[in-house]
Order: structure tokens, then sequence, then C-alpha cells
């Protein structure tokens, strides 16, 4: 089966022009769209101010969710350390990762810069990335490629805020953001058991804090606030309980909460056109939403939100796909016009970072196209010249259908190249998925007993992962 993709010259037009599309507005309304002397167009330009705002509501509902001082909480600016992996039958987040432990904290950029510190990993692989509240990636360990594959060294970075024009310390990385909060999410690899004691030790070295608490040398001064989340398991933040609140937000309730994000995290400049569909519908930053409220617009109103929450969940026609195998590909982290694509990405891997980090690959069907279930046994067969291509390591991790460890698991692992693959003798790799123990007990990936779906993990991708080029083995049912 080939691989779906636009050749990439051609893919970035696709972006661009799904960009266009969606926000075809006044001057030149898109073939078969409604006049506007009807009120067919309402629902039109809902949907796709539903689909463009998607990422910034989504975020601005998990920083809320997120911060504060109740019990699972963190004060902006700090961190929250993830203590364990998370228990088998886990489903918050969706898709918990079973290969690190991962320390996350929302950053308020309002008064001034802040500092986040890095510790010298000493070999063990280790990323970190930072996103505006568009779901845009700002920074990544992903540059230079191939640091983080052998263990990152000290480092310290500032988020500055647009228009600041202070003093920073000596030998710090700048990096500007043009929205007022940013999210930091850091992952550090792990084996499980007592190899977590060591990753908990690098944990201890991430520092953060605003610039007043550091001082001329780069060093976060002692009074800085001190780390949270200790006693915590799995990914900290609940990203899929915030997708349940904004899926359950009714129009005005979506629209009002945009207009509020809108006024501290603008979008980029070339989104005006976007803004401006948002002023025809009675959106505007800072203000109250003013939807349509005649009886009849109410309804255009309330089908276009209806049709944005179909779209933000239906996959785009330019991901990459072989072999039942669905994934974002060179545009991941920086979507550019792509609202579609990006809002996407933000429903179904919130902090996606970019290409060269990290990419997650899905199937939920076999070679046959019948949905993969727990009742049958699976192959998957990488050839040695197929093998997924990372500098880093990869795994495959199975799942129900609506994102959650099985709770009925023996096991909760990830299988991959560094939890014992065994290769055959050609250099291949034969990775069995079954809910029992594969014969021999190699190469197995535990899988719930009923429907289920397959979440291919490729840390510090090769070029290959993410340009067409390769694509995942079919899963052969036996």
């Amino acid at each position: 089966m080939t691989t779906k993709r636009c050749t990439m010259p051609f893919l970035r037009a696709c972006a661009a022009l799904a960009g266009v599309a969606l926000i075809a507005g006044c001057a030149s309304a898109p073939e078969g769209a409604a006049p506007k002397n009807s009120n067919g167009w309402v629902k039109d330009e809902v949907s796709d101010s539903y689909v463009f705002a998607y990422p910034l509501v989504l975020m601005d509902v998990s920083r809320e969710a997120a911060t504060g001082n109740a019990p699972g909480q963190a004060a902006s600016n700090t961190l929250r350390n993830a203590q364990s992996l998370p228990p088998v039958g886990a489903s918050s987040p969706p898709e918990p990762n079973l290969d690190t432990l991962v320390s996350t904290g929302w950053l308020d950029l309002g008064n001034e810069p802040v500092l986040i510190s890095l510790p010298d990993t000493h070999g063990r692989y280790m990323d970190a990335r930072a996103l505006d509240m568009w779901t845009n990636v700002l920074w990544s360990t992903a540059t230079p490629a191939n640091e983080r594959v052998n263990g990152l060294k000290a480092q310290t970075i500032a988020f500055v805020p647009a228009g600041w024009k202070g003093t920073l310390p000596a030998r710090v990385k700048r990096i500007d953001v043009s929205t007022r909060y940013a999210w930091f999410i850091a992952r550090i690899q792990t084996r499980g058991g007592a190899d977590l004691n060591a990753v908990r030790r690098l944990q201890r070295g991430l520092r953060v804090a605003p610039l007043a608490a550091w001082d001329a040398h780069g060093k976060r001064a002692a009074q800085a606030e001190a780390q949270s989340g200790a006693g915590l398991s799995g990914d900290p933040v609940e990203t899929g309980a915030p997708a349940a609140r904004v899926a359950a937000l009714d129009a005005n309730g979506y629209f009002n909460r945009l207009a509020l994000a809108l006024e501290d995290n603008a979008p980029v400049p070339d989104d005006q056109h976007a803004l401006k569909i948002l002023g025809d519908i009675g959106v505007h930053p800072g203000d109250g939403a003013q939807l349509p409220s005649g009886s009849k617009d109410m309804a255009m109103v309330n089908a276009g939100l209806a049709d944005g929450r179909t779209r933000v969940a239906t996959p785009p026609s330019n991901l990459l796909a072989g072999n039942g195998w669905l994934w974002i590909g060179d545009d991941a982290g920086n979507y550019g016009p792509d609202y579609s694509l990006r809002a996407y990405a933000a429903w179904a891997s919130p902090g996606l970072p970019t290409s060269r980090d990290e990419v997650r690959a899905r199937v939920a069907q076999d070679s046959d196209g019948h949905a993969l279930n727990g009742a049958n046994r699976y192959v998957i067969h990488f050839s040695a010249k197929q093998l997924p291509p990372v500098r880093g390591f990869w795994s495959i991790t199975a799942y129900t259908t609506d994102g959650a460890l099985d709770g009925d698991a023996p096991v909760r692992i990830a299988f991959g190249d560094r939890n014992g693959a065994r290769r055959n003798r050609d250099g291949s790799i034969d990775v069995h998925v079954s809910a029992e123990r594969a014969r021999g007990g190699s190469n197995w990936v535990p899988a719930p007993k009923g429907d289920f779906r397959l979440v291919l993990r490729m840390y510090a991708p090769k070029p290959q992962a993410t340009d067409g080029s390769w694509q995942p083995a079919a899963v052969e049912r036996q």
C-alpha cells in the first residue's frame, strides 16, 4: 500500500490553500457558499471560526484547569513533575505515555520574562518544548537536531513577552513570545522500575522562575518559588478533561471564552481575515460575543457549531497515511494558515511537538480494514530496511478506543527498541499484538480484549518519517 502524500512543494501549497478556503470571506465567497442575503453564511462562518479558534480555546481551558491552588493544580511559572508512570487503566490524558516522565508548567509572561533552566542529562534522552496559545511550537530541543539523542547539556532559555526591552543574564537563549501565556513540556526517557529514581533526580534539576528571581549570572535565586508536583503519576496535565469541557460549550460559551482569550493572545498578522470573519458573527477581542440572535440565525449558529465540532475531530486530507496508519508530517507544530490541521492536531494530540521532536502514528484497523480487536492476534513485520527511522528511539503502545490503558491488562508496557526488541536473522522485527502473551513472550504489545488502537511513537525521528518516503508496516491478522 502506498503512502498518501502530496509532494513537498505541493503540500505547502495545499496547506496555504486550506487556510484560505477555511476563512473565505466577503470579497470572494467560495463556490457553493451561501450568499450574504440569506442567513446560510452564518453557519459557514461560525463553523470556520470554530475551527480557527479551537486551539486557543482548548489551551485557555487547559491552562485554567491546570493552574491555581486546588488539589492537582499548580501556580503559573512553576513545574509539575510526574513521579511515576501511569497505572493500568489510566485514561487522562488520552494515550498516557509509558516511555517518559513528564514535567510541565504554564508560563505567564504578563509582567516579565520567565526563565527555564534544563539540567545536563548525562547521556539520557530528554526532549523539551514550549507552545504558544495557538499551539505553535516556539522552541524545542530539536535544534540542534542531534543534541538530545545523546543527552542534553545544561542550558537556560528565557521566554520574553512581545516588546520587552530589558536585559537578560549572560548565556541565556532568548525566545520571543507573542501570546501572554505559553505551555512548557519536558519528557525524560525511563525504563520504569528503579530507573525512575534517576529521572526524578533530573527533574529536580529543572528550574523555572520569573526574571526577577534570577541573578546576573543566570542562576536561580534562593527565594524563587519551589517546584511542585511530588507524588503525581503519569502525565500531570489532564488534557482530556479540558477537551471534554470545550466540546460541551454552547455557541455563546465558546465564543465568549474566545473573545476574552484573544485580548491577551492575539493571532499573527496573517490571520487578520479570520478576525474579520469573527467580527462578522459578532466576536471581538475583549468584548462579550454578540452572535446573530434571530430565531433562524440561531439555528444557523447552532448548525455551524455542530459542523465545527465535527471538522475538528475529522482527520484532514493532508495527513500522512500508509497501511492504515495516520500521522502528521512536516508541518507539525508550525501550521501557518492550515487551520484545519492545527485544530485536528490540538484535538488529537494536545501539546504535539514538531516533526523533528516526535512523531505519533495511529492505527485502528488491520490490513484488511477490520477494526483491531483483542479477540485476535496480530503481527507487525518490520523488514530490516523498514524499521522506524529514528535518531532516538521508538515504541508501540495499545489503548482502548477512547485512549485509555487497558484496565484488565496484566502489565503496562510500551514495546520498542529500548526494551528488549529481538531481531530475526535478517535484521527484521516481528511485533506481536494480542490480549494474551505471545508465544515465547518476546516483542509483545499487550492489547485490550475489545476494540483498540495502536500508537507508534518515534522520538527524534529522521526526515523520512515525515517527508512521505517511509511508512509503518501493516498490522496483519494471524
